[in-house]
């Protein structure tokens, strides 16, 4: 299922956004991605597309270190939560943002989520949330240096 969002954000970024679920799962069968896959990414990305910083208490912007559920910490590998940990004390995310990078990635319900599958999840939420992502983030987001492939 991640080469369905590292697609979507190859072919999509430029234009803003994907288009809506009917389209896109045509496109994306076309495409030759598998059913079961592209029905579990258009369920993915509803939830992404439900995520407003809105529905987050402001407070968790002024709060202090982050800790992590034993569930996500299972959920998510270690070298992952330290990412998101060292993006937000440079202040490349925001707390919110970390909460739903968080929320997307246990969203998958896998053991031991890898690094380079979360940096994928950080540039969705990232592009979900803003119009102007830095390129130099987008860059580190889909470096494939430090990682294998996504899928």
């Amino acid at each position: 299922m991640f080469d369905i969002l590292m697609y979507l954000f190859e072919s999509y970024f430029n234009a803003g956004s994907y288009p809506d679920a009917d389209k896109l799962s045509i496109k994306l069968s076309a495409a030759g991605f598998e059913e079961d896959d592209i029905s579990r990414a258009l369920s993915w990305l509803s939830g992404l597309d439900q995520l407003s910083q809105a529905d987050y208490p402001a407070e968790i912007n002024h709060s202090g270190i982050r800790h992590y559920a034993q569930y996500e910490q299972q959920c998510i590998s270690e070298d992952a939560l330290n990412f998101l940990s060292f993006w937000e004390h440079c202040k490349l995310v925001t707390p919110i943002e970390r909460e739903m990078i968080i929320d997307r990635a246990v969203a998958f319900g896998r053991d031991e989520m890898p690094l380079n599958q979360v940096k994928l999840i950080t540039l969705m939420v990232l592009w979900n949330q803003r119009q102007d992502v830095d390129p130099l983030l987008i860059e580190e987001l889909i470096s494939q240096n430090h990682s294998t492939q996504f899928h």
